[in-house]
């Protein structure tokens, strides 16, 4: 696979993540904003306070994420330098955890997006751990090959 390949399947996964964290971020949004208000109102007062911190988790979670795309889309356009993507502030941010018994006690819609935010968080988290591995050390040979490629 050459760099150019690589760099178009990279940008292309991180423009499906943008989307999906977009999407996500306007459902949470219109969710926790307006229906899920009449469904807190349900609620215990104890799931009521987990339910508004559960909506904050959800925020933090899709701020990291989208923050950490856009480095990794700046990144690609040429914008910064991809070793300033590996500065602490340009990494994906820490996120809080959500325990299995606050997630159950959550209505079904908003266990849902609560579910979809840690999973997104996740895959993006391992694309993160991905950029601190060494770039693998093309051979003379293959640089060659893919300049003949280019050539022709």
């Amino acid at each position: 696979m050459t760099s150019h390949s690589a760099s178009l399947i990279h940008r292309r996964l991180i423009d499906s993540l943008y989307i999906e964290a977009m999407l996500l971020a306007d459902e949470a949004r219109a969710y926790f904003d307006i229906v899920g208000r009449s469904e807190r109102d349900g609620l215990a007062a104890l799931h009521r306070v987990a339910f508004s911190c559960e909506s904050l988790k959800v925020t933090t979670r899709l701020m990291h994420i989208i923050a950490w795309l856009l480095t990794q889309r700046a990144v690609e356009g040429g914008e910064i330098p991809r070793r300033d993507a590996l500065l602490p502030s340009r990494r994906l941010g820490e996120a809080p955890e959500t325990d299995a018994a606050t997630l159950a006690a959550m209505p079904g819609q908003a266990a849902a997006i609560i579910g979809t935010s840690i999973g997104l968080y996740r895959r993006v988290a391992r694309l993160d751990q991905t950029l601190e591995q060494p770039a693998a050390v093309s051979s003379p040979a293959r640089n060659m090959m893919d300049r003949l490629a280019a050539a022709f």
